[in-house]
């Protein structure tokens, strides 16, 4: 399954907490689509929280963060690793 990175913007001040309850958002409706989130990073001076996830699509990872209440401003398919 493809994996991707997703890139979300705004987030200054973002807490622990803030961003467990997010993640959590996502984890709880994620099997509707198909997706599998499996990390979430935050800065919180940048405002900046990435995810990381396995999906059918980019839109199925837009669509699970839209709906759990935090839009992706980016969804990056990962097809080089190293």
């Amino acid at each position: 399954m493809p994996i991707f990175m997703d890139v979300h913007t705004g987030m200054a001040g973002v807490t622990d907490e803030a961003l467990a309850a997010a993640h959590q958002a996502d984890l709880d409706i994620q099997g509707e689509e198909g997706v599998d989130f499996q990390k979430a990073w935050a800065d919180p001076v940048t405002g900046h929280v990435f995810c990381l996830s396995e999906a059918p699509d980019a839109d199925a990872v837009r669509r699970i963060h839209e709906r759990a209440g935090h839009p992706a401003d980016e969804v990056h398919e990962i097809t080089v690793t190293a």
